[in-house]
């Protein structure tokens, strides 16, 4: 009785996926099954596997396997979401931009939720930070939703990798027309919503929104009132947004913006530099929420009735012609500004207290927002950045740059005068 062939190596790995997705619930019917077509080169994957195989998976190689294993897909999740160009936007938040909601938010325990996961990378950066400061990724509990089923495979993996476990829902689906977290009431919550759409599931009678309908051409106020709706007492929140959202007034926009800063719920407001997403040019910032600015919620500084504007525009560096990053020395400044003005137990460690920066920070009251008419853009608050003079009299300094102008005048006359001499020298031959 001859022996049974031998199993390709697609065919293992489709297996291989089955006995995963039985081990881990978490990723029932997320794992492909795609290895053992005929479009794939078997010899090529055997060689990726010999490669893998290289790694240590077990023993005291676990962990490091493990942290490399989440670097490689985190690496492959960036190339892919810059080769995907505008659509990339959907599922990848650049890395320094979700940072600096992390930072400044500090989410140690409780609950996190985001309510448009995309491939998790909120999550992933938020277990960086326990790990920073030797916590564990149990401390939290994840929760979240999205709306696109690839992108959500794409995130149950993620936190897979990572070792977080977290309800992103049994299934995918839209947070607007279908809320798959009904009852939840978040510590914190990080967002990087779809930008400015047009076409969503607007419901006028929906309880979220309890500072105003949102318009039905823009969903922007959407989200933010979703997000605030989630919110438990002593919770904060960090959100991605358009700019426009900070000076609309359009579709009654500029009333909800109203409403939430004077019921107290907007504790900080950052203008990022441009080109942080490769996927769009639009110009983006960061409003950040809190349920309780008193002292001794999140801070010792009570700043009820005031709201933090940082202009972060000068910050960053470009990668290449297309893409600028935060260096950690940018983010450590925008967060330990926020900090300091909190009066956070990490910035009385690092010895940090707040003054008004002229051209980036300035903590304004909400009498002074209300007579800017409610926009919370920090350009109108922060001012001019203070320039050193080099002590010279400005009439003199004056006196002196146009005497140097004049006499360049007169040194390009000459040369000028000199040139034509020697070039009606010149014959020219025939």
């Amino acid at each position: 009785m001859g022996s049974e062939p031998a199993k390709s190596v697609g065919l293992l790995i489709d297996e291989a996926m089955d006995l995963i997705m039985t081990a881990n619930p978490s990723l029932a019917a997320t794992l492909p099954h795609v290895y053992n077509r005929d479009n794939i080169d078997q010899r090529r994957l055997g060689e990726l596997i010999d490669l893998l195989n290289t790694a240590r998976f077990a023993g005291e190689g676990a962990k490091r396997a493990r942290d490399l294993l989440g670097e490689v897909y985190e690496y492959f999740l960036e190339k892919f979401a810059a080769a995907e160009g505008k659509r990339g936007g959907e599922f990848y938040t650049p890395a320094g931009v979700v940072r600096v909601l992390v930072e400044v938010l500090e989410p140690t325990h409780g609950r996190v939720y985001d309510p448009c996961c995309g491939s998790g990378g909120m999550f992933v950066q938020a277990e960086k930070f326990l790990e920073h400061h030797d916590r564990e990724g149990s401390d939290i509990s994840v929760y979240g939703q999205e709306l696109n089923e690839r992108t959500w495979r794409m995130a149950k993996m993620n936190l897979a990798i990572h070792g977080l476990n977290g309800n992103l829902a049994s299934r995918w689906g839209d947070t607007f027309a279908r809320d798959q977290h009904p009852d939840l009431q978040a510590d914190f919550v990080m967002a990087n919503p779809p930008f400015n759409i047009k076409d969503w599931a607007r419901n006028d009678s929906d309880p979220r929104w309890r500072y105003g309908v949102p318009p039905a051409g823009n969903a922007n106020y959407a989200w933010i009132q979703h997000i605030i709706s989630k919110l438990a007492p002593g919770g904060s929140a960090g959100v991605v947004m358009a700019n426009g959202s900070m000076s609309s007034n359009s579709g009654g926009e500029g009333d909800i913006r109203a409403q939430l800063v004077e019921a107290d719920l907007v504790s900080c407001m950052i203008a990022l530099p441009t080109q942080l997403f490769r996927s769009t040019g639009i110009p983006v910032c960061t409003w950040f929420f809190s349920r309780d600015k008193s002292a001794g919620s999140h801070g010792s500084v009570d700043r009820t009735g005031q709201v933090l504007f940082i202009d972060a525009r000068n910050l960053g560096h470009m990668i290449d012609r297309a893409e600028r990053a935060f260096s950690d020395d940018d983010i450590a400044k925008i967060a330990g500004t926020f900090h300091a003005w909190r009066g956070t137990t990490s910035a009385q460690d690092a010895g940090l207290t707040y003054a008004d920066e002229a051209g980036f920070a300035y903590s304004a009251t909400l009498a002074k927002i209300a007579a800017a008419d409610y926009a919370l853009t920090p350009g109108r608050y922060v001012g001019a950045a203070e320039v050193e003079g080099d002590g010279e009299d400005i009439h003199l300094k004056i006196e002196r740059l146009q005497s140097e102008l004049y006499a360049q005048f007169a040194e390009s006359e000459r040369l000028a005068s000199s040139l034509r001499i020697l070039l009606g020298g010149v014959k020219v031959g025939h």
